[in-house]
């Protein structure tokens, strides 16, 4: 919501740049933080003048540091300050190093979104050498609320990325024509859990129920493969609204609908899949979402849910990681306790090493884990009543 700041300076201290003149005259303006940060209540004004060293200083003390010099200038800023950063050392069992990459991720996160820019009432981007970003803000955020929007430059940059993903479009295997991903939507660049839901020989008229749809992919493959219809389901407005437009741009819309639900729409399905957040732990911000699972509970809700959903001789098709054991974050065999205990039995699974560029990269603090990952499509099925 648009709040107005108390201050906009640095007590004491002289201002090295300008204020932009509504910020000046102390109007309300609009925060974007994708980690419900509280709007600053201090915008301290810097411009190319600030030194890397200076502004993380600056940021470790609390402020927030509102740039207003050059774009490119300020991404070197941000790239210097990431470097200035302690890195976990090596030598960790796997849990400790995902702990402390986690603490490192976290605080690179902290200490980067303190430097934030100011767009205009149309959201354009008041620097020198600045690209126009107006298309990226609107379709993350529809309309500007006020005279001035003040987000940090890291998301910014990261909104432009996802727009020009959205542009062009993403190829996807096996899928007849591109996906087009929106920002905060898990992008599908991993393909091991596409591929095996291709290895699926017999979805011909069979109805779905796609749950935690993301971009909609895995219905749109399962339709384009012969399936009657798929309803989906995200708790996130941002994926339904991305999941409904590919739809459309893949001539699917006929067949497809999505909700925003926290789990199942209602009814039965032949078909029920799900490629659930895989990392059980706290997610941070919305985004993380999507891989974090706190104490597994979206997981255990949907194995609970599961038999009720499903047609007579249908089949749940749950697609998931192991990194998850080989991190230690959840013991062996507590997939298949939670199977067991939601009565449900493996018809069949299929497995598939990580081939995605991280279970390659040995400087990767994690690699020693990503290196071995495993991800496995579970045929399941209701256990079949005893006589």
């Amino acid at each position: 919501m648009p709040r107005r700041p108390p201050s906009t300076a640095a007590e004491g201290k002289p201002t090295p740049a300008a204020l932009p003149p509504e910020l000046a005259r102390g109007d309300a303006f609009t925060w974007h933080s994708e980690s419900d940060e509280p709007t600053p209540t201090r915008l301290s004004p810097v411009d190319d003048r600030l030194s890397a060293d200076a502004a993380l200083k600056r940021v470790r003390r609390g402020e927030f540091l509102l740039y207003t010099g050059d774009f490119h200038n300020a991404k070197q800023l941000l790239g210097a300050l990431s470097r200035r950063l302690s890195r976990p050392a090596g030598g960790r069992s796997p849990l400790e190093a995902f702990r402390a990459e986690r603490r490192a991720r976290q605080l690179e996160h902290e200490t980067l979104s303190r430097i934030v820019v100011a767009l205009d009432r149309a959201y354009q981007l008041g620097l020198s050498r600045a690209p126009d970003v107006s298309l990226a803000c609107r379709q993350v955020w529809g309309e500007p609320e006020t005279d001035v929007t003040v987000v940090p430059l890291k998301q910014l940059l990261g909104m432009l990325g996802a727009a020009e993903w959205r542009r062009k479009g993403l190829a996807v295997p096996g899928l007849t024509g591109l996906l087009h991903p929106h920002y905060g939507v898990y992008l599908p660049t991993r393909t091991d859990y596409v591929e095996l839901l291709l290895s699926l020989s017999n979805v011909k008229g069979k109805r779905v129920f796609d749950v935690g749809t993301g971009t909609g992919v895995l219905s749109f493959l399962l339709l384009q493969r012969g399936a009657a219809s798929a309803v989906a389901t995200d708790c996130d407005s941002r994926a339904v609204t991305c999941a409904r437009e590919n739809a459309e741009r893949l001539g699917l819309a006929k067949r497809f609908q999505v909700l925003e639900a926290d789990l199942f729409p209602e009814g039965q399905a032949d078909l029920v899949v799900c490629n659930p957040p895989w990392i059980p732990e706290p997610p941070k911000n919305r985004v993380d979402r999507a891989v974090f699972d706190e104490d597994n509970q979206f997981l255990r809700r949907f194995l609970e849910g599961l038999p009720a959903h499903l047609t007579p001789g249908g089949e749940g098709l749950l697609i998931i990681s192991d990194l998850a054991v080989l991190l230690g974050l959840r013991p062996p065999g507590w997939l298949e306790e939670q199977f067991a205990r939601c009565g449900l039995t493996v018809k069949w699974k299929r497995s598939t090493p990580a081939r995605h560029s991280k279970a390659k990269d040995r400087s990767d603090p994690l690699h020693a884990a990503r290196s071995r990952e495993v991800t496995t499509l579970y045929g399941l099925t209701p256990e079949a009543p005893r006589s």
